[in-house]
């Protein structure tokens, strides 16, 4: 397949002003995939020119228009499905299953919001005082800088791009250093849809932070939607307040996952691997912390072992592997030493704790004995490594759970009547009920606490890019 590596800008594939460029690797072989190039503040801001004067015509584009064509690029991804899925498997280094599985996922967010775009609500009512009549239409914040993570480089631009172009507005994406070429692609099927010159451009800046700041700084631009760390996200909040920029965040995560007395273990097991293993543990909604009660705590523990050595390790590109690499070595070392430093404060590594000495490969792992408030209980550990906690008392557990900054996701495993009750204590902006997964479009998306502001797929994402104007009639 032909790999773009070049920036997007005004409908132009172009490389940066500066000529440079950098590494994109292949973390299954330490193979370099590409030479991506380097955008210079100048070529970001360049496509804040190309959006700004694009988004007058593109908000006066007919809803329907708009959703035909996120529609037109959701039947290209469909038909592409494969090739798309083995450029993320190259560039980030996820198992097959995992990249078919973002793939299908991240398609899925052009086909929602191609029918979102027609369904945007307003109102119309006489005022409480019978002097007035009150329209409330919302129309599109305008051009918007969306800056995407790289453990679902797929799935994260469509997330933001689908819901912005939809609701009229232009977009400029940033994508993360590891994974530009997933970026690139979703950009290249936007453009082959039909989607006009300046509505959608692709920079890729190093340093970030400067280049970043002289785009939000720009007073055409009026919307940042950011994932990524707590820590980032702080930063880029500090820099919308200097110009007052509508900011969506979805940040870090320390998911529990609690397992109840009266849980079916092989039911729990089940929901737990997928809660875990997928995407390799890289996800901020990956169970974090497994907190297991006493009753069912053995048995949880031996099937989780056995379904652990079940997991075959290797590329992704052998469809045979359930595991693949994690995203970098540096990322693979964060992984060993959480590890490490669990064992050396007492937990016991049961199964795991293997690093690759030929790629970026971290075995499925783990670690019982585990105690709450222990270093790897507050750090999101974004690898295959299962720590269990042991508990007495539900509402020790839940105590537990809320014990933490961050509150995106959480997992309850139990009779439904219980589990819900506690889903309900639980201080996360989403909670799955006896199920690993629980991402859909057609949900919202988003946490409370430090792992974010806003929310994203569902009826409510496509809000976050329209801003309300009341209009007054005489009655």
């Amino acid at each position: 397949m032909t790999l773009r590596a070049d920036l997007f800008i005004d409908g132009q594939w172009r490389p940066g002003a500066g000529g440079r460029r950098f590494d994109v690797v292949d973390p299954a072989d330490l193979s370099t995939v590409a030479r991506f190039a380097i955008a210079e503040e100048q070529d970001c801001l360049d496509a804040v020119d190309a959006a700004a004067a694009a988004q007058p015509g593109w908000a006066a584009t007919a809803p329907r228009e708009r959703g035909e064509l996120l529609r037109a690029a959701y039947e290209i991804l469909t038909a592409e499905l494969e090739d798309f899925a083995e450029v993320m498997v190259r560039e980030n280094g996820k198992s097959w299953a995992d990249a078919i599985g973002e793939a299908t996922y991240a398609k899925e967010f052009f086909r929602w919001f191609a029918e979102e775009a027609v369904r945007v609500p307003g109102d119309y009512r006489l005022s409480p005082a019978g002097d007035k009549r009150i329209i409330v239409d919302r129309q599109p914040i305008g051009v918007s800088l969306l800056i995407t993570p790289w453990n679902f480089p797929a799935a994260m631009a469509t997330r933001k791009l689908a819901p912005a172009l939809a609701a009229g507005c232009t977009t400029i994406l940033k994508p993360a250093r590891e994974t530009p070429l997933t970026a690139a692609y979703v950009v290249e099927v936007l453009f082959r849809a039909g989607v006009p010159r300046g509505v959608v451009n692709l920079v890729t800046p190093v340093p970030t932070g400067p280049a970043v700041r002289r785009m939000i700084d720009r007073p055409e631009v009026r919307k940042l939607s950011f994932t990524g760390s707590t820590e980032v996200g702080r930063e880029l909040l500090r820099a919308c307040a200097d110009s007052v920029v509508s900011a969506s965040m979805e940040l870090g995560g320390n998911a529990p996952l609690i397992v109840l007395p009266g849980a079916d273990p092989a039911v729990a097991v089940e929901g737990a691997l997928l809660a875990k293993m997928r995407n390799g543990g890289s996800a901020c909604t990956a169970a974090n912390r497994f907190y297991v009660h006493e009753s069912v705590h053995d048995e949880f523990v031996a099937r989780m072992d056995a379904a652990l050595a079940a997991i075959s390790v290797g590329p992704g590109l052998d469809r045979a592997n359930d595991l693949g690499a994690l995203v970098s070595v540096g990322e693979r070392d964060k992984v060993a030493a959480l590890v490490d430093n669990a064992v050396a404060e007492g937990a016991t590594l049961l199964r795991g704790g293997h690093a690759s000495a030929d790629g970026a490969f971290y075995d499925a792992t783990l670690l019982t004995g585990v105690e709450h408030g222990s270093t790897i209980t507050t750090t999101e550990i974004f690898g295959p490594v299962t720590a269990v906690v042991r508990f007495s008392d539900v509402d020790e557990a839940v105590r537990m759970a809320n014990d933490t900054v961050y509150g995106l996701m959480a997992y309850v495993f139990g009779a439904e009547r219980e589990a819900v009750a506690v889903a309900r204590r639980l201080e996360a902006g989403m909670v799955a009920v006896n199920r690993g997964v629980i991402s859909d479009p057609a949900a919202p998306f988003g946490g409370v606490k430090q792992s974010g502001l806003g929310r994203e797929g569902g009826s409510e994402g496509i809000l976050e890019f329209l801003e309300e104007k009341y209009i007054a009639l005489t009655a």
